[in-house]
Order: structure tokens, then sequence, then C-alpha cells
């Protein structure tokens, strides 16, 4: 059984930081892309950041120089350092990895979630 737990969420002030963590159990993170999502109140989740399967990074403009992700492979945990953060950033956060799909390779739209975590900035 695949899960994702994320954790590290939290209230900071503007211009603080949070370091939030994915540990996955059940599947290896490296095995196809993973990466990070945000869901603020009524909009729609957008992708923040992302390693694809050949290790490339990803990061949405808004979070370009504030963002960073990395992943300790033998832990296969994810993690989102934020800096300098913004009321903006408000939002659940989810962790997420790319399902497998046939013959080696993964699908581009079927994913396992994590049940997300709160991230709250005060001005």
């Amino acid at each position: 059984q695949v899960q994702l737990v994320e954790s590290g969420g939290g209230s900071v002030q503007a211009g603080g930081s949070l370091k939030l963590s994915c540990a996955a159990s059940g599947y290896s993170l490296s095995r196809c892309g993973r990466g990070w999502y945000r869901q603020a109140p009524g909009k729609e989740r957008e992708l923040v950041s992302s390693i694809r399967r050949d290790g490339t990074t990803t990061y949405a403009e808004s979070t370009k120089g504030r963002f960073t992700i990395s992943q300790d492979n033998a832990k296969n945990t994810l993690y989102l350092q934020m800096n300098n953060m913004k009321t903006e950033d408000t939002a659940v956060y989810y962790c997420a990895a790319d399902r497998p799909a046939i013959l080696n390779t993964c699908s581009l739209s079927a994913r396992y979630w994590g049940q997300g975590t709160q991230v709250t900035v005060s001005s």
C-alpha cells in the first residue's frame, strides 16, 4: 500500500520560512515524477514544484527563488523548503507522486496523493 505522509506545515509570518516533508512508503519516489501542489480557498489546485523522472526540477513562477524542492533517497522523503514566504502562499500543500504505467513508463495524470498539510502565512 502506497502512503505519502506530509508534515511541517503551520503558521508563519510573512518573510518567514517553513520546510515541508513528505515521507513515502510502499513506493519509491524516484520511480517517476513527484512534487508539491497547493490549493488555496476558492482556487484550483496548482503545481508548486516538481522533480521529473530525469531529476530536473520545475517551479511555479510565483515560487522561483524562494522555494527549493529536494529529496533524500535513503529516507524516500521529499522536501519543500519555503523561504521569504508571502501571504499568497497560504494554502493546503499536497505531496504527489506520478503512478507507474505499462512498459516502465509513468502516468501523465494518475498520481498518489498525500493527505495535505495546512500552511498559513500572516502579514
